[in-house]
């Protein structure tokens, strides 16, 4: 697992260097996405052997002085690499930025969702609400106005949300349905995207949706086209009510990429909502990605920017959660986790808990 010791081993020189890099980074990156939406990077790609700025821009019929000035970033952000004859490269860096679905589906997400309202961060942070959001529309959380973003921001959005959960979901599965299961409650269902796979995998399972009305447009639109609304029912929901009584009796209920969706406090709230739901034959499953949990840096990198996101745009008081951190508030809403599985799908944990 990743660990933060304290150390700094750089050079002045070095750390100037690594500054320099922070201070143009939204540059950098704007560059990066100016360089795919183009066409130039792919470019690149296929001609292996190297090919000049003059040649790019012609291929693609834009300014040759456009080109180089997006090449030359490229050059100090490792992005291409330029050869003796004045020939650009992909490095794989650049590869990674251009084919790897992970890498795609943060740019998308950091461009379209995060770019234009992280301005506000500081505003955001101060006052502890997402003032970021403003925008795209007036709303307390980013999940009261998912259904009325614009649509390209809303693709991103949930390319970004599913991505990680859609590689988890197969693994998690047979550890949820290890044994029978007449009914589960899906809390903070979405899409109903888990719900469907439930269904799909086991043939006796009943499942309700818990969530947002708005969230619920889209499951309920998506659980009528596969055909299953006699088993799958959507309950909309405000789940920080206290008038909100959640149904009783499932034999599980199951959150994935949820409780980082709220503040500790919140977070207690429900859990404890959980355990008034539940019975001694429940068990609660908690699907996360801790930050402290990640095997590679580039994953940890990812969660702590994400966190970000949640402090800024999504809701003002949340964020992805050291493993601790959870693990001290399953304790004080009355829960025992009984079993706790790591390095699922891209770095998500698994907890089993019991009341």
């Amino acid at each position: 697992m990743i660990t933060y010791e304290p150390s700094d081993e750089k050079t002045a020189a070095e750390a100037k260097t690594e500054a320099q890099r922070i201070a143009f980074g939204p540059l950098v990156f704007q560059a990066t996405m100016a360089m795919r939406r183009l066409g130039i990077l792919d470019t690149l790609r296929t001609n292996r052997a190297g090919v000049t700025a003059t040649e790019i821009a012609q291929s693609l019929e834009i300014s040759e002085y456009g080109t180089r000035v997006l090449l030359e970033a490229g050059l100090s952000a490792g992005i291409v690499a330029l050869s003796h004859e004045g020939r650009f490269t992909l490095t794989k860096t650049g590869y990674f930025l251009l084919k790897d679905e992970l890498t795609s589906v943060n740019l998308n997400f950091v461009a379209d969702v995060c770019y234009d309202g992280m301005r506000y961060l500081t505003d955001a942070i101060v006052e502890q609400k997402p003032k970021g959001l403003q925008v795209f529309g007036k709303w307390g959380t980013i999940y009261e106005g998912l259904a009325q973003l614009p649509q390209a921001v809303q693709r991103s959005w949930f390319a970004f949300d599913h991505f990680y959960s859609d590689l988890a979901f197969p693994s998690v599965l047979p550890l949820v349905f290890d044994r029978p299961i007449a009914r589960l409650l899906d809390v903070g269902g979405n899409t109903g995207k888990w719900a469907l796979r439930c269904v799909a995998h086991d043939p006796h399972v009943y499942v309700t949706i818990l969530d947002l009305p708005g969230q619920l447009e889209k499951a309920e639109r998506n659980i009528r086209a596969a055909g299953m609304s006699e088993r799958v029912v959507c309950q909309p929901i405000d789940l920080l009510s206290d008038a909100a009584a959640w149904p009783k009796g499932a034999d599980a209920i199951f959150m994935s990429q949820f409780l980082d969706c709220f503040s500790a406090a919140q977070i207690v709230s429900l859990l404890k909502r959980a355990h008034a739901a539940m019975d001694a034959k429940t068990s609660l499953y908690i699907l996360e990605t801790y930050w402290d949990r990640q095997e590679q840096e580039a994953a940890a990198f990812t969660l702590h920017n994400t966190s970000l996101y949640f402090a800024c745009l999504a809701n003002g008081n949340s964020k992805m959660y050291h493993s601790s951190e959870m693990k001290h508030w399953v304790a004080a809403a009355g829960l025992r986790i009984v079993r706790e599985i790591d390095s699922i799908g891209v770095g998500h944990t698994l907890w089993e808990c019991k009341r």
